[in-house]
């Protein structure tokens, strides 16, 4: 098919000259003539097969529904090469399209597309990969657990059947110890066995994403989805303002197109001090983010990256530099000044306005021949800097003013950038950005409504409302949760992420989980703060099987999967049409509506599950079809169409945000499903465990996202008492976690057995401390009673013992190859396991039979005591603070020492004295000592300025037990000296 001579596209927007022959007569790609080029009919073919004039498939060469981009049709009907000849016979014009040769301008030597430089001329590559472990590493670690697995069945077999006919009780408290540690044991490596290793391909996804196109993209406006940032805060006094204020500016710098990226935070408590925090870090982002941008900082949280040590201008290329950073440094120093004097700023404003008002109304008392002897009540206040009232909370708290109590606050601080690059000028500001993009992000302060007689549900109920209000506002079918003192530290993380959504297979992940990054560790890491070995080892080991556990920050969710729908079915995608290049079409790819995804979510029930929200109805299948994986590969069962988001944003109006209003009111999940099945979970302190798991349940997997370069940082206690009560929370709402629905017995069959037995084991874990408390007294009452835990220390019995330690020592070799944790780490994160289990996992068992079977709720408060060294930067790790939780581990090493003692005083005076049960009673308490060391070295505190009540607990407990077994097994001399025994006495 042919037709005239030099006609130009007739594609909207396209001026590109239409596919000719050899002769130079324009090429009809379709029976309906729609004049077209060349790069304009490649996108259409790869997009949706359909020619843009009828909307119908490629018919070419007479009805032949073939198609070729290499051979057109000529004008006699046929077939014509992209090869040509010169007079002289030789080839000239074009190669054709390939890895070979690609023409400087795009095709056929004369249309104006972009021949290899589109991503659709290149061939089809993932964006991540799945990397295996090695075998060499993963064969002998799965043979090892199998080994030990059958030593510890003969071992355990040998045990029950060789009774200790002297002493039973002691068998028996220790057979039943073992019998469950093997058990523990199980749940804990069986899901170790399908560690993976991921990693993802960044200049692909800026090429399917981002890469400009004359004919489709000519503003090289980006296709990727929205993410939007939740950072929660509650309490300005325990969270400062400042940190807080660095993690938005971080957030905000982040390397992701500017006008798919809203960051909202959610202020729990209210306060003016956090939302005036909150303004002054919008106005340093003017000047931060751009020259974030100009010069590639890293990391992007200014407090951070203006500490660090070494040359700054390592790596910069721009001359301006250094004068740029010296006067953003000067503003930032300035910045800080400012938050820090806020709550003084704001107690000066408040007093003056609030002693304006007081003079008012003694005017008006006068003017209204009042007594003015009447003592005058006035408000007292908290101002805003325009003159109004604070409707958050007051400094002096009055009824809807105060925590628990006061309305819903939603401030827009900074509005939806325009779709397009915005370039400052040298001339406005301090520095010279005339070529660099000085838009930001939207930022939007929440504080949802508060009232005395609704149950809140914490920071679950704070991420519902951010959930609902980002819905109406930006609706980014992502979202990632940060607290406030996790900042990001890699720019790139999200790109990472987003990788894995965005790749083939990528419409089932229900969230990328980060690992945790912390600062201000010191250097040893003596209470396992780092907790390297399950971010590394469990969290990656699980990344194999169904995926990571959601620890509550650092996780980036889909959002239709938090709206509690299973993930997607691709036959619910209609197939009617297909593509002539084997694309799905537009009609194919339209966004379902919600009801669409459950069978028993009628469009009626819309409102019993979400609220009576008509927006964020709406909002539902316009985040999941944005979410959905572009259809660029057969493979792609369930994708959208390329450039369905490159569309600019509606502009935020008034209506929209009074609705944004409306949905973090209190009463707005009332008779809804918000906390049961959709959002955050409600029922439990560790409601991020609780969240991930109900996906899971569902049938959606999770992706555990180690990257090369920390994604994220955070603080953490480093103090012993402070880290033993983060424990403590944790081990709490693993406890009830059992005694719930929750309780991964009754999941359903879509969550993989391996994943169940490692959400049993999340809630199984804190009873352990049950039998680890008792197995810690074993090693003293072997010694104090003189009997062991078998009869006779013989060989079998040391064959088990060290084939077991053996097979510990090289799983423990292997898992520190595979999850490259130091061994330090390993030992560290062994020894914390024994302090937290004898500790803070009793008491949380104790708390939540309690709870469970009473109804009785326990809190454990704490004594601190000053702080005299300030300037050290690992001064919290030497403050000592009591707390009850101290006590089990105290008695324990009390305990054993003490029988150490008594034992060998015995065996030392004996005259048939029995070395081998001394050695082996001598050797189980060391080994429990060993572990309780950096308990002991945290209750020293900074050169040994241990705290009285140490020394009294201490004494007391050892003088109770020594009069106690002299009560129950007193030595009189000669006769037991006759029998055997000591003639040692005490004193």
């Amino acid at each position: 098919m042919a037709g005239s001579k030099g006609s130009s596209c007739a594609k909207p927007a396209c001026d590109g000259k239409v596919m000719e022959d050899e002769r130079g007569v324009d090429i009809d790609s379709c029976e309906c003539r729609f004049k077209i080029c060349r790069d304009c009919f490649l996108d259409a073919q790869r997009e949706t097969g359909l020619c843009p004039g009828c909307k119908e498939p490629y018919k070419m060469n007479d009805g032949d529904g073939g198609s070729s981009t290499g051979t057109w049709s000529g004008p006699d009907g046929r077939s014509s090469s992209l090869m040509k000849r010169n007079k002289n016979g030789e080839r000239s014009g074009t190669y054709g399209v390939g890895n070979a040769y690609g023409p400087p301008d795009g095709g056929d030597g004369k249309s104006g597309g972009s021949g290899l430089g589109d991503p659709g001329d290149k061939p089809w590559r993932p964006l991540t990969q799945t990397l295996p472990i090695p075998t060499s590493i993963i064969g002998p670690y799965r043979l090892l657990i199998v080994v030990r697995f059958i030593v510890l069945c003969f071992f355990l077999t040998w045990r029950v059947t060789h009774v200790n006919d002297d002493a039973v009780w002691l068998w028996f408290m220790s057979i039943v110890c073992e019998i469950w540690f093997a058990f523990s044991w199980i749940l804990d490596q069986i899901p170790k066995l399908c560690p993976v290793n991921r990693s993802t391909d960044l200049p692909l996804l800026h090429d399917k994403f981002e890469k400009p196109d004359k004919t489709n993209n000519p503003k090289g406006r980006s296709d990727l989805p929205g993410v939007d940032f939740f950072v929660s805060t509650a309490d300005p006094e325990k969270e400062p303002p400042l940190v807080t204020a660095n993690t938005i500016l971080s957030i905000l710098a982040v390397e992701y197109p500017v006008e798919k990226v809203a960051c909202y935070i959610s202020d729990d408590g209210g306060a003016l001090l956090t939302f005036e925090a909150m303004a002054e870090a919008c106005s340093l982002a003017d000047l931060w983010v751009p020259f974030c941008r100009k010069h590639d900082i890293e990391p992007r949280n200014p407090d951070t990256y203006f500490s660090l040590k070494g040359d700054p201008t390592k790596n910069k290329k721009r001359t301006d530099f250094v004068k740029d950073r010296r006067r953003v440094k000067r503003e930032y120093d300035e910045f800080k000044v400012r938050i820090n004097n806020l709550p003084d700023t704001i107690r000066r404003r408040s007093d003056a306005f609030n002693a304006r008002e007081e003079m008012k109304m003694i005017k008006t008392i006068r003017e209204s021949g009042v007594d003015p002897t009447e003592p005058i009540k006035v408000k007292r206040a908290t101002w805003m800097a325009d003159g109004t009232h604070w409707p958050g909370t007051w400094a002096n708290p009055i009824p809807d003013h105060a925590k628990g109590n006061h309305a819903g606050i939603l401030q827009v601080m900074l509005k939806p950038p325009s779709p397009d690059p915005l370039h400052g000028s040298g001339e406005e500001g301090l520095v010279d950005y005339s070529d660099i993009d000085i838009r930001l992000p939207m930022f939007v302060y929440m504080s949802r409504e508060k009232r005395p007689g609704y149950d809140h549900n914490k920071k679950a109920g704070a991420m519902n409302a951010l959930v609902r209000s980002s819905a109406v506002l930006s609706n980014g079918p992502f979202i990632l949760n940060l607290d406030c003192d996790h900042y990001v530290y890699n720019c790139l993380a999200v790109r990472e992420g987003i990788c894995f959504m965005m790749d083939r297979g990528g419409e089932d992940i229900c969230y990328i989980q980060f690992p945790q990054r912390f600062e201000g560790i010191d250097p040893s890491d003596r209470y396992a703060n780092h907790n390297t070995v399950f971010f590394d080892g469990n969290m990656r080991a699980l990344d194999g099987i169904q995926g990571p556990f959601y620890v509550g920050t650092g996780c980036m969710f889909r959002r239709f999967a938090l709206y509690g729908f299973g993930p997607p079915n691709p036959g619910l995608l209609p197939h009617e049409k297909k593509g002539g290049g084997g694309a799905e079409s537009g009609e194919e790819t339209r966004a379902l509506k919600a009801t669409d995804f459950d069978p028993d979510l009628h469009v009626n029930e819309l409102p019993r599950r979400f609220g009576n929200s008509i927006l964020l109805s709406n909002s539902i299948p316009v985040a999941e079809f944005q979410g959905r994986p572009i259809a660029d590969h057969p493979e792609v069962k369930y994708g959208r169409p390329p450039g369905a988001l490159r569309k600019a944003r509606e502009p935020l109006d008034a209506t929209t945000v009074a609705e944004a209003v409306s949905v973090i009111s209190c009463w707005y999940e009332d008779k809804t499903e918000w906390g049961n099945r959709v959002g955050w979970i409600y029922g439990s302190v560790t409601e991020d465990v609780v969240t991930g798991y109900r996906m899971h349940n569902r049938g959606w997997r999770s992706i555990y996202c180690l990257t090369k370069r920390d994604a994220f940082r955070g603080s953490a206690p480093i103090n012993l008492t402070d880290r033993l009560h983060q424990v403590l929370r944790w081990a709490t709402g693993s406890v009830e976690i059992f005694f719930s629905r929750n309780n991964a017995f009754l999941a359903s069959q879509r969550l993989k057995w391996l994943q169940r037995l490692a959400y049993l084991n999340v809630g199984i874990y804190p009873f352990t401390s049950l039998f680890l408390i008792v197995y810690c007294f074993l090693p003293a009452l072997s010694l104090l009673s003189g009997h062991f835990i078998v009869k006779n220390v013989n060989a079998t019995f040391l064959i088990f013992l060290l084939l077991m330690t053996l097979c510990l020592i090289g799983l423990a070799v292997l898992e520190v190859r595979w999850s490259e944790v130091s061994l330090e780490d390993w030992w560290r994160n062994e020894q914390f396991w024994l302090i937290s289990g004898t500790s803070s996992h009793l008491a949380a068992v104790v708390q939540g039979l309690l709870k469970v079977i009473a109804g009785i709720e326990i809190s454990f408060t704490l004594t601190s005591k000053a702080l005299e060294d300030s300037d050290d930067a690992y001064a919290e790790l030497y403050l000592v603070k009591w707390t009850s939780l101290m006590i089990p581990p105290i008695v324990i090493a009390m305990v054993n020492v003490l029988a150490m003692v008594v034992a060998f005083s015995r065996t030392i005076y004996s005259t048939a004295p029995q070395w081998g049960k001394f050695v082996g009673g001598a050797f189980f308490s060391f080994w429990v000592l060993a572990h309780l060391y950096p308990f002991f070295k945290g209750l020293m505190g900074r050169r040994r300025k241990t705290p009285t009540i140490v020394f009294v607990w201490s004494g007391l407990i050892a003088i109770t037990l020594s009069l106690l077994w002299v009560a129950i097994n007193p030595i009189s001399g000669p006769a037991d000296a006759v029998a055997g025994e000591s003639n040692f006495k005490f004193p």
